[in-house]
């Protein structure tokens, strides 16, 4: 009988992360390593792609590949996955983890903030959207493909705590300025992250019978050096009163692509520190 911590290992298994280049997919990477695993940054910025994949390499003294994606363009995810196959010959993994998170913050000019709803740009709108909710159904659609002929594999879909409750936009609230120059958590995140969610229940039921298994991680907020008056709004609304640390998701990571979680598809992990119970 195979050990309950054997499990969770994935050696020799190939995981593909979009946005693989950012803050958390470098940490998602790293659980990867640790577990066992070969991880594929993927990446529309190429140079930092390709930097922080040679770090990892070097760190971990192992397999680490950084490539440049555009994962919101069919073509660009076709030669992703025909060079993830050509290379490794499978992807046994994929972490869709890309989506723009802007960072927000009051207009200079004395406008209202763009990130307001009532002049939030259809543009903004069209490439947040493309990236965060199109990349992930396409990666998923191309790779999935892929693993259906195999007959096994996993897709984990980076949430948030946000796409399970709205943003209390009172943590960005600048005392003194009116309502409607008030800077405000843009529409498209809470879209993109709630459509993941949605994602990740259709995927989980459409291929249950190809052993593909697809579940969400919804992470709350982590500590990267925020400033002190938002952190300090933020952790008030945590019971554990604080934010996640850098590392703190990577075990979860492990636990959602491996056979650890062998029973577990269609779900949702929230790991927020609580945030949702209030």
């Amino acid at each position: 009988m195979e050990d309950s911590l054997t499990r969770f290992r994935i050696d020799g298994k190939v995981a593909v992360i979009t946005g693989g280049a950012g803050f958390l997919g470098v940490k998602h990477a790293e659980a990867i390593l640790d577990a066992g695993g070969i991880p594929i940054l993927a990446d529309i910025n190429e140079k930092t792609t390709r930097h922080q994949a040679a770090d990892l390499a070097k760190k971990y003294n192992r397999d680490v590949l950084g490539v440049y994606a555009d994962i919101t363009t069919l073509p660009s995810v076709i030669e992703l996955c025909d060079n993830c196959i050509e290379q490794f010959g499978k992807v046994d993994i994929l972490i869709n983890n890309a989506a723009n998170d802007p960072k927000v913050k009051q207009e200079e000019s004395g406008e209202p903030p763009w990130s307001r709803f009532e002049v939030f740009p259809e543009g903004i709108w069209n490439k947040d959207l493309s990236v965060g909710l199109t990349g992930a159904y396409l990666c998923s659609q191309i790779f999935g493909k892929e693993m259906a002929k195999r007959n096994r594999g996993v897709i984990l879909n980076i949430a948030s705590d946000l796409g399970i409750i709205a943003p209390d936009q009172r943590i960005y609230k600048i005392e003194g300025l009116p309502d409607d120059r008030q800077p405000v958590k843009p529409v498209t995140y809470s879209v993109v992250k709630h459509g993941l969610i949605g994602l990740t229940k259709y995927l989980a039921t459409y291929w249950a019978d190809k052993g593909i298994r697809v579940n969400a991680l919804c992470p709350g907020g982590v500590y990267n050096g925020q400033p002190a008056d938002f952190v300090n709004k933020l952790t008030s609304l945590i019971p554990m009163g604080r934010m996640a640390k850098p590392d703190e998701y990577k075990p979860a990571i492990i636990f959602l692509v491996s056979d650890a979680s062998s029973y577990m598809t269609g779900a949702s992990l929230i790991i927020d520190g609580g945030r949702t119970c209030w």
